[in-house]
């Protein structure tokens, strides 16, 4: 489709972006509400399909006036809203390039990816905190800011003002669908983040391939709260709604988490493990009795049961539910699945626009990240590593030829850095990754993910890392919820639930794997102490950093579940 013109694909019935999608939308269903926006003051703004495409392309015409170079990076930075959507389309229609940053990115980080971007415009959009550092850090090096809607109150140009005073661009700079449309930045879980290049042909496939398996349309919601400077909610959210035409709403804050689900009612619904799990917890903790019927009761008592529990967490509208990034418990996965939710779990990476594999309908087995999306070609490698090809991969990243060059094999597939099985049907399982095993004092490697994931299925582990290297025998962290508040009874009987988890565990590993105890670490991870990335998980090296003079402590002193409260640093 590409040797061919723009007019003739479109004539064609081809739409080569999710920009042509857009003013598709706008023209076809002008009336029907494709963002809402819950604010502040606890109003809803609203906006129609035609009333996104008019705001975009008035910022356009404002991009355009600029004269900008041609596919200029204009970065992007703020929490999810209906303006964050408004925005990356702009930046488009005019021709540019989009560079979302990540809210909860510090300053060093902000001015890495500013300056290694190239970045001739900042929009800032919503901030919980560092909103001033971040602000004068971008006017330290030069880079124009323009505030959205809810951003903080600074003077700059401000969105509202600037579409009032421009007309819609009347062309629109469309792309024929290989051309950049966004540099991302990865998390940088391990090291400085790199910008990976998309084309605006990724971000369609993701959508169109997607479909394939779940046959979305504009009756269809979903709920806006993962970043979407992260691929995957970019993906499941924003390519898709564009797409098929379906609307999204969007969460205001975690305070209002609970009630902005419960309004958007979701029809599809992507969540990571850690939430899953918390919803779980939530409902074992707050309505035990229903959760009892929905299990030992039969017939309509027990149905009914499982509605008012998915109604109570305000998925009992939801047709597609899907779990990844990590591993989930396959205990917590089949509790969902007997309620009636169809959780599936899967798998990508930044690089293929997290277009890789997914579980199919019918065809699930827990553990397993499923079959490869259609177009998608996997195998592994003499470590086994996962070797993936995919019809949305990277163009690259971002001014490092080398490193793209070098994260591929010789005939184009990437290499994922991560481990894996392949089943007799072609499901994939992820067992960890290539770079994660470490050495103990006895000589013997150990696979940490594996073991994360035996100890993720007690309901009370919200998060897990296991750690030993130099040591005899590796021992694990553990983050139970409200660990600090717990008195000594409970912490008691928490303790003697963990010793039975450790016994379980340990049955399951060989002898050089067997944890010597369990540590439950004083202060959860979090992204804001950086033991979390943006998408929940867990940055084993900052953990390691974290609790690395203690680890020889816990391991000499001979008990099976130690609290880190109780065993302060010896100096």
């Amino acid at each position: 489709m590409e040797l061919r013109s723009h007019a003739a694909q479109v004539a064609a019935g081809y739409y080569p972006s999710l920009l042509h999608w857009l003013l598709h939308w706008a023209r076809t269903q002008p009336d029907s509400v494709y963002l809402t926006q819950p604010l502040p003051d606890g109003r809803i703004a609203e906006y129609r399909w035609c009333e996104v495409a008019d705001q975009a392309l008035r910022f356009a015409a404002y991009l355009d006036q600029l004269q900008l170079p041609p596919r200029s990076s204009v970065a992007l930075l703020g929490k999810n809203s209906a303006h964050w959507i408004m925005a990356d389309l702009a930046i488009g229609l005019a021709g540019h390039v989009s560079v979302p940053l990540y809210s909860t990115l510090n300053a060093p980080g902000a001015a890495y990816v500013l300056e290694h971007s190239d970045a001739r415009l900042l929009l800032v959009g919503r901030l919980d905190s560092g909103a001033d550092a971040l602000l004068a850090l971008a006017g330290a090096i030069k880079v124009p800011v323009v505030s959205l809607p809810q951003a903080p109150m600074i003077d700059v140009p401000r969105w509202e003002d600037i579409v009032a005073a421009h007309t819609p661009l009347p062309e629109p700079k469309l792309p024929l669908g290989g051309e950049v449309a966004t540099i991302a930045y990865t998390s940088g879980s391990t090291g400085r983040p790199k910008g990976v290049m998309h084309s605006h042909a990724n971000m369609l496939c993701f959508a169109e391939g997607f479909n394939q398996g779940f046959a979305l349309d504009t009756g269809d919601r979903m709920l806006s709260y993962l970043p979407l400077a992260h691929l995957a909610e970019r993906g499941l959210v924003e390519a898709n709604s564009l797409r098929h035409g379906f609307g999204v709403w969007f969460n205001d804050s975690l305070a209002s988490f609970a009630d902005d689900l419960r309004r958007a009612r979701p029809t599809v619904f992507f969540s990571v493990p850690r939430l899953w799990t918390r919803f779980y917890q939530s409902i074992q903790a707050g309505f035990p009795q229903l959760e009892r019927a929905s299990r030992e009761s039969s017939g309509a008592e027990a149905a009914s049961a499982r509605r008012q529990i998915l109604a109570q967490l305000g998925l009992e509208q939801v047709r597609c539910a899907m779990t990844g990034s990590a591993p989930l418990s396959p205990e917590i996965i089949s509790w969902y699945r007997e309620l009636g939710l169809e959780l599936l779990e899967g798998y990508g990476m930044s690089e293929n626009f997290g277009y890789s594999h997914g579980s199919r309908l019918g065809e699930v087995r827990l553990g397993y990240v499923g079959h490869p999306a259609p177009g998608v070609e996997c195998r592994l490698g003499d470590d086994g590593e996962v070797l993936v090809r995919s019809p949305a991969q990277m163009l690259g990243y971002y001014k490092d030829p080398d490193l793209s060059a070098a994260s591929l094999t010789a005939d184009g597939f990437l290499k994922t850095g991560d481990r894996g099985v392949i089943d007799e049907c072609g499901r994939l399982r992820i067992t960890g990754r290539v770079k994660d095993l470490f050495k103990t004092s006895k000589g013997k490697y150990v696979a940490p993910a594996p073991i994360e994931n035996l100890l993720g299925r007690h309901p009370r582990v919200e998060a897990a890392c296991v750690a030993g290297l130099g040591l005899p025998q590796p021992l694990a962290l553990l983050v139970i919820g409200g660990a600090s508040e717990l008195g000594a009874t409970q912490r008691d009987a928490i303790a003697r639930e963990l010793a039975t988890l450790l016994a379980e565990v340990n049955g399951d590993l060989a002898d050089h794997e067997r944890l010597c105890c369990l540590v439950v670490v004083d202060e959860p991870w979090t992204i804001d102490n950086g033991c979390l990335t943006v998408t929940l998980k867990i940055r084993r090296d900052a953990i390691e950093a974290r609790h690395a003079r203690q680890c020889a402590d816990w391991h000499a002193h001979g008990a099976a579940v130690i609290w880190e409260a109780d065993r302060p640093l010896t100096e």
